[in-house]
């Protein structure tokens, strides 16, 4: 028997198993499909996922791949540079395509003992007070303490639980491929932009390797699309309707079809088993969030999964992250609802964006709805404080030790006091102590958890023993 299954081999998948062995739990990653896919779901990477790899000493080889943009136009498309002085150290897009994101990703959690088994596919599981057994397609079956399901929309494993997915089904839909393209690309260019000033689902653009990526809006909604990716016909026709020519495309390496549907899980968590990624949310890709709101769930979630294994996880700890994680996906599913409209082709869309756009020559409104879709402005309930509390730590610079991340790469409680008074003995197993000055930071001192969020701050043991107490266990 393994610690924890995680099934699913995506991004929010794979990050969470190398979260896992950071603290040295035993995971196994089963992947139904044999290969990792080649087609490009997601474009790239938001200023929060980027710390969430910095705070883990990934991010260069992330950086070395892609390529950074300016981070504003990305609510609802609408060209507003972004307001100055974002709080954080990755104030940019990272443009990286997701199969680049998926083997970075994957390199890190293999290289720190994660086992990723391709082409097992789960069919079922089972739970007791001790532990889950899945069964596989092939007749075995593979038995854990806990399992996650990170297996995407139409999750296996949510199904198995019988955990409701409420929400809107799609109203839309949109085919989306890679192809190649005989058309001259800068009078593609041309007409694409003259296209997108009142079809913002519309889309053709140059890949690196001399391919298109085409977006255009389908005839109508399929019911049941699973089994339906679009034809090469099904496209040519579509861009027609909406171009007046179809480009030349030919020889597509993928072709598949998206809806503007909108559902989330219930419950993240019933009993050993719990969800992350898409398996817990579904959404349109509007303004990118998906891949990043994964990415961020396995934060969330790995830490306190492994201190529930190791056996030090105070009582309640790891029903904090459905407390916080559905929150913060309810938060997302109404933005891009809201972006919906402001993108729809309709007289009434178009006024609402006209409103939208006029408002956010205001810095603050653009600074909001930016920080929403970067999350930047995520804040976990942990009561009244200061305005710290509850929101994750920037990379502050110290005086004497560089930048505060650099601290963070073991996946450990940290505290960070200014004046060099506390203690955080009997917690030294989970928590690092560092006395240091920040000019950034305006308390005495302050608890973050291995998640970087802060927990606590302030200049009383008393208080701050309390703290260690609630979020790390026991002392030792």
């Amino acid at each position: 028997m393994v610690d924890v299954i995680v099934v699913g081999a995506g991004p929010a998948g794979v990050m969470l198993a190398a979260e896992l062995r950071l603290h040295g739990v035993r995971v196994v990653v089963l992947e139904k499909d044999a290969e990792p896919p080649e087609y490009v779901r997601a474009l790239g990477m938001h200023s929060r996922s980027m710390e969430v790899l910095d705070q883990r000493g990934m991010l260069e080889p992330f950086l070395a791949a892609g390529s950074t943009h300016p981070a504003g136009g990305f609510f609802a498309g609408i060209t507003r540079p972004a307001p100055e002085r974002l709080d954080t150290s990755h104030p940019y897009v990272l443009g990286l395509p997701q199969p680049i994101t998926d083997r970075l990703l994957a390199e890190h959690a293999v290289k720190a003992g994660a086992e990723i088994r391709r082409g097992c596919e789960v069919v079922g599981l089972s739970q007791d007070e001790d532990g889950v057994t899945v069964a596989l397609a092939d007749g075995s079956e593979l038995r854990a303490r806990y399992l996650v399901g990170c297996d995407g929309g139409r999750s296996t494993v949510r199904k198995a639980l019988g955990v409701a997915f409420p929400g809107e089904p799609a109203r839309r839909e949109v085919l989306l491929g890679e192809m190649e393209a005989t058309a001259d690309p800068a009078e593609i260019t041309a007409l694409v932009m003259e296209i997108r000033k009142t079809q913002l689902w519309f889309g053709v653009g140059p890949l690196r390797d001399g391919m298109f990526r085409v977006v255009v809006p389908a005839a109508g909604v399929v019911e049941d699309r699973h089994p339906r990716a679009p034809t090469l016909d099904e496209v040519k026709h579509q861009l027609r309707e909406y171009a007046g020519t179809d480009f030349g495309v030919h020889s597509p390496r993928w072709l598949s079809r998206f809806g503007d549907a909108t559902r989330q899980a219930e419950h993240y968590r019933v009993g050993r088993v719990l969800l992350a990624g898409d398996a817990a949310h579904v959404h349109p890709p509007l303004g990118g969030q998906g891949l990043n709101l994964g990415i961020q769930d396995a934060f969330n979630l790995g830490w306190k999964l492994a201190a529930e294994v190791n056996g030090w996880a105070p009582e309640g700890l790891l029903d904090t992250y459905e407390a916080e994680r559905h929150p913060v996906a309810d938060a997302v599913l109404d933005n891009v609802r809201a972006q919906a409209v402001v993108m729809s082709p309709d007289p009434d869309g178009r006024a609402v964006r006209r409103l939208m756009t006029e408002l956010m020559a205001f810095e603050e409104v653009n600074r909001l709805l930016l920080e929403k879709v970067l999350a930047l402005d995520i804040r976990y309930d942990f009561g009244d404080g200061h305005r710290l509390l509850g929101r994750r730590m920037p990379d502050l610079a110290l005086r004497r030790r560089g930048r505060l991340y650099e601290l963070t790469h073991q996946g450990r409680g940290l505290l960070l006091d200014q004046n060099g008074r506390l203690s955080a003995e009997g917690w030294a197993d989970r928590v690092d102590r560092v006395v240091d000055v920040s000019e950034d930071l305006d308390v005495p001192a302050a608890l973050l958890r291995p998640d970087g969020h802060v927990v606590w701050t302030g200049e009383d043991q008393r208080e701050l023993e309390q703290h260690l107490l609630h979020w790390f266990g026991a002392k030792r």
